[in-house]
């Protein structure tokens, strides 16, 4: 079984890994920084528009989420599979981008919180309150969202304010984009993978996988509802999550390797 720190081998010898990974990467940020531009320069807020603003901020709160899962992967290493510092680069470049986040200190806590999912050593965990959403999510929010991203949100605000961009379109297509995608990675990233209610988990992995199909499955948080597959192969990059549980639905000697077939 691999290891947060480690990577599958057969995971790593697949070359092709690589390019896809770093190609949608590409896509995930060029996407982001479009509708960001557009948001702030080319698209007025108003009555007419309201219909087409909502939908931007929807989208780009999904992009949001991308940008950080793919910072996720480079954590891995899964990315760009045997370049550690390019995956550095990235990962870093991408959690200041979200929302002025250190790549170091993150990566910390994303390997303390695979060394011991679902427990007090956990600092995606509340265990106090594994059952209850809000007050899970405050916690989530006071260890992670310090002085640094509101300093970092305060300076970008500002900036675009003093550059003469209107408030409404700092709210509606910076601001609510951000802080709905903190939601979204939260409530399908941490919070149903690893709440505790009347089921039991397998393993010591403490999470568990949604039973979604594949589009349900990247529209709420890029595959991670396949929590556990995540958790029993962290070296799996996010797009390859279906097929790893595809492949762990079925009973063969080797269920993540075959998941690239």
């Amino acid at each position: 079984m691999a290891t947060a720190h480690s990577s599958s081998t057969a995971w790593r010898a697949r070359p092709a890994q690589g390019a896809t990974g770093l190609t949608l990467a590409a896509l995930v940020c060029a996407g982001w920084i479009t509708l960001h531009v557009a948001g702030m320069v080319l698209v007025p807020v108003r009555w007419a528009t309201l219909p087409l603003v909502l939908a931007m901020a929807a989208v780009q709160c999904w992009l949001s989420v991308g940008l950080f899962i793919v910072a996720h992967d480079a954590m891995h290493g899964s990315l760009a599979p045997g370049r550690p510092r390019l995956n550095a680069a990235i990962g870093a470049t991408l959690l200041f981008l979200y929302a002025g986040f250190a790549w170091a200190r993150m990566r910390d806590a994303h390997f303390e919180h695979h060394r011991a999912p679902g427990s007090r050593d956990d600092p995606d965990f509340d265990a106090d309150h594994p059952s209850d959403g809000l007050r899970w999510y405050a916690t989530f929010l006071s260890r992670y969202f310090g002085w640094p991203s509101g300093l970092y949100v305060c300076t970008v605000v500002t900036a675009y304010w003093l550059l003469g961009v209107p408030l409404l379109n700092i709210l509606l297509l910076y601001g609510l984009p951000a802080i709905a995608s903190s939601v979204q990675l939260f409530y399908f990233g941490t919070y149903r993978p690893h709440r505790h209610d009347e089921t039991v988990f397998d393993d010591t992995h403490n999470a568990r996988s949604e039973g979604w199909g594949s589009w349900l499955s990247l529209v709420t948080c890029f595959h991670f509802g396949y929590h556990h597959e995540h958790h029993l192969d962290p070296a799996v990059p996010w797009w390859r999550l279906p097929a790893a549980r595809r492949a762990r639905a079925t009973p063969s000697p080797g269920r993540l390797e075959e998941a690239a077939t």
